[in-house]
């Protein structure tokens, strides 16, 4: 079987992803299986999406209670799954409103635009730029994709959306020369993910709020990855003290299932009106339904404390193990970077033999963002695995 479905693929699908050579058919708490039957842990979690893992109970019965009632009925009507999931994520933010989408990027597009929409309003000439930072990911559409500063990524798509202004990470004083009164909006990851896991500092984020303040710009929070528990808190910015204009998430939200989010203060909002922004999937009832559950669950002091407990423990394993090819270890939760002095491919591939699934946050990162649901024993059996691999690579 295995032959014939990577044949099916090879031939019929667009040949934009580099995939792992077997065949995954199910899945069970932090564990997946191919068609042979062999057994996977899984510290890739569909890249920081399946928080619950697989085949959660309360998850599935979400599913089905939501599968009973309506699918789908376009944004032209009221559904209360919609309003009561965007109540919840009001409730549990800074935000007072929020717009569905169907993904992150979709999201981050979507701020693009409240934020040009806001500086249009303002009535100052010029006031397009979006400032964004090294190592950031928020997208491969054309708008996110203009925010995305990796020539990989962006160089046989030129030319991008006009006005981003690129500025170092975690550099006041770049920022400061980068932010001006023709700035509307500035982007960053509280962590960045795709980046290499590093985790914005308190003082770079305030000193970007007092910036926007200053310039009459909108502060975004991309959270699409870093959000939603996966850090041991709710939202991975409220360590800092410092609150955005916007919030774009999106991965864990429902458990799976495609849904991202625009949360906003009333300020921004009141900026955007009929036919100013849409969408025919995002925010449908089936979906939201089913996010409902998760946020609620996520959401949970003991959930969270346990995303903390085993994250520590995880950085505290990973710290142990004695290899001349580990450089650092950092990351907060379950949002980790093991960064090595060699090309991680080849100790991912190896992961496979040995039943360990890792994904990478650039050449040289191994990104481990499991399902929230991890313990300290799924912990012991990564540490011995990558040991063994790590030795075996050296």
């Amino acid at each position: 079987m295995v032959d014939s479905i990577i044949e099916l693929e090879n031939t019929h699908i667009v040949q934009s992803y580099k995939r792992a050579p077997f065949v995954l058919t199910h899945g069970e708490g932090m564990t997946l299986y191919d068609d042979t039957g062999k057994a996977y842990e899984d510290w890739v979690a569909g890249i920081a999406v399946n928080a619950l893992g697989y085949a959660d109970p309360g998850l599935t019965a979400a599913i089905q209670s939501a599968a009973s009632g309506l699918i789908h009925t376009s944004n032209l009507y009221y559904t209360a799954p919609q309003a009561e999931l965007a109540a919840l994520l009001c409730e549990k933010s800074f935000a007072d409103r929020a717009f569905f989408t169907n993904s992150g990027t979709e999201a981050n597009e979507g701020a693009i635009k409240f934020a040009r929409k806001a500086a249009s309003d303002s009535g100052v000439e010029g006031k397009t730029e979006i400032v964004h930072f090294s190592h950031a990911f928020h997208g491969r559409t054309m708008g996110s994709l203009a925010l995305t500063p990796k020539e990989k990524y962006q160089k046989a798509f030129q030319p991008l959306m006009p006005g981003g202004v690129l500025a170092e990470f975690n550099d006041i004083a770049a920022a400061q020369a980068a932010i001006s009164d023709k700035t509307a909006a500035v982007f960053v990851e509280p962590i960045q993910g795709e980046g290499g896991i590093y985790a914005a500092t308190p003082e770079f984020l305030t000193a970007l709020r007092q910036l926007c303040d200053q310039h009459n710009a909108l502060l975004v929070f991309d959270e699409i990855q870093c959000g939603i528990g996966r850090t041991g808190n709710l939202w991975a910015h409220s360590i800092s003290g410092v609150t955005p204009d916007i919030m774009t998430i999106a991965k864990p939200m429902a458990g799976g299932l495609p849904i991202g989010a625009i949360l906003t203060t009333e300020a921004v909002a009141s900026h955007i009106h009929p036919g100013d922004h849409g969408t025919t999937f995002g925010g449908n009832p089936f979906v939201t339904g089913v996010a409902k559950y998760v946020i609620e669950r996520i959401s949970q002091p003991s959930f969270l404390a346990n995303v903390n407990e085993t994250g520590e423990y995880l950085r505290e394993r990973l710290s142990e193990i004695n290899s001349p090819l580990i450089k650092e270890v950092r990351g907060r939760g379950l949002m980790v970077g093991l960064e090595l002095t060699v090309d991680v491919s080849p100790i991912i591939d190896a992961g496979y033999e040995h039943g360990l699934l890792m994904v990478s946050a650039g050449t040289n990162i191994i990104r481990f963002v499991p399902p929230l649901i991890a313990t300290k024993a799924n912990v012991d059996t990564l540490i011995d695995r990558l040991t063994t691999i790590l030795a075996e690579q050296s």
